[in-house]
């Protein structure tokens, strides 16, 4: 086992006009299980790669444990990585597949198959050691390359979307079952996903990127809870915060023609009068009163225990407005939610509420 550290680690892929990756500073804890996750195209999956050797890095540095290991070919990283694809050997039974690393390293066949079984009985593979790839399930080839990266004992997993080919149920009860393994072996792992729910219920810690810059990393539930941008607000969290404009007014923040009372320390951190407002969709109350920010319902999803509003904010025409800003969804627990046209008022606790500078895109709430 080993921390990694990232130091101003960059990539410049040639003919580009910015870095996939600039200047990266991360440092993931001896046993971390860290989450890098972003929309496509933000450098996440190229940071893996760095790490793995598998791209060049410009500039800077990658650590593993107290080695430099920027120079040195992937097999001298003491890592095991995990694809999307699987890339098992199609003509190789569930065993050679998983021992095939071992094969070539030397290690005596004896050694290989005992390591084989144990990861085998970790994963529940046992049943499965004599097939071939092509009589498996997706579920069970991904449990495969797991168990491929396991018998290998690195210092470090590297996982690059291992979920992203199977169905939405069974990625469920692998992420479940991918946590639960990399807490009980204890092995550093970094996870690249651009699912945030995954990063949400799997990571000891989530990084959070976007055009090959880090914007956040810190536990799940802080990200969700202290964003510290509208990107991070917006990306983390579903449904997503609501991002609204907002004016600063003489006693507060004024939305649609509802003033919320804000702290004058806060509004005086602006750059300017108009701010944005982040609400959850959990921390809307309907109001029975004329008092509350102005919505106008589109379509309303009753789920059971909870009922989500989606609406505009104001009492305008929901078929002609399209400016994303103005699209407001609220979850309430209401059994008889409002209905759709309907103009309702929402509260909301200001204590719950972030503010954010429209310039710097920056919480100062």
């Amino acid at each position: 086992m080993a921390k990694v550290s990232f130091k101003d680690a960059t990539r410049i892929y040639p003919g580009a006009d910015h870095p996939a990756v600039d200047k990266l500073n991360l440092e993931i804890g001896d046993g971390e299980f860290m989450v890098l996750v972003g929309p496509s195209g933000c450098g996440k999956s190229t940071s893996l790669r760095m790490l793995a050797g598998l791209e060049e890095i410009n500039d800077g540095s990658v650590w593993i444990g107290d080695r430099d290991v920027t120079d040195l070919p992937p097999k001298d990283r003491d890592i095991a990585m995990v694809f999307q694809n699987y890339a098992l050997y199609p003509h190789m039974t569930v065993a050679d597949n998983m021992g095939f690393a071992l094969k070539m390293k030397g290690v005596a066949r004896d050694e290989r198959e005992k390591r084989v079984l144990e990861a085998a009985k970790l994963l529940g593979l046992e049943e499965l050691l004599t097939r071939k790839p092509k009589n498996l399930s997706g579920g069970q080839r991904q449990r495969v390359a797991m168990g491929r990266a396991i018998v290998r004992d690195p210092q470090v997993f590297l996982m690059d979307e291992p979920l992203s080919n199977l169905d939405a149920k069974l990625r469920v009860q692998t992420r479940t079952q991918i946590a639960a393994l990399q807490t009980r072996l204890g092995v550093t792992t970094v996870y690249v996903t651009h699912d945030q729910v995954e990063a949400m219920t799997m990571g000891d810690r989530v990084a959070v990127m976007k055009d090959g810059i880090l914007q956040q990393v810190d536990r799940p539930l802080a990200l969700y809870d202290t964003p510290k941008n509208i990107f991070v607000a917006g990306f983390i969290g579903s449904p997503a915060m609501n991002l609204m404009p907002g004016t600063i007014v003489e006693n507060g923040i004024e939305v649609t023609d509802h003033v919320i009372p804000v702290a004058r320390e806060i509004l005086d951190k602006a750059q300017s009068k108009d701010v944005v407002v982040g609400i959850r969709p959990e921390t809307f109350e309907v109001s029975d009163s004329d008092e509350g920010i102005a919505l106008k319902i589109g379509a309303v999803e009753e789920t059971g225990a909870d009922s989500y509003l989606y609406g505009t904010l104001g009492t305008a025409d929901t078929a002609a407005i399209t400016d994303e800003s103005l699209q407001v969804v609220a979850r309430v627990t209401t059994r008889t939610p409002p209905q759709r046209g309907e103009t309702i008022r929402l509260r909301v606790d200001p204590a719950k509420m972030h503010v954010f500078d429209k310039i710097s895109t920056l919480r100062i709430s």
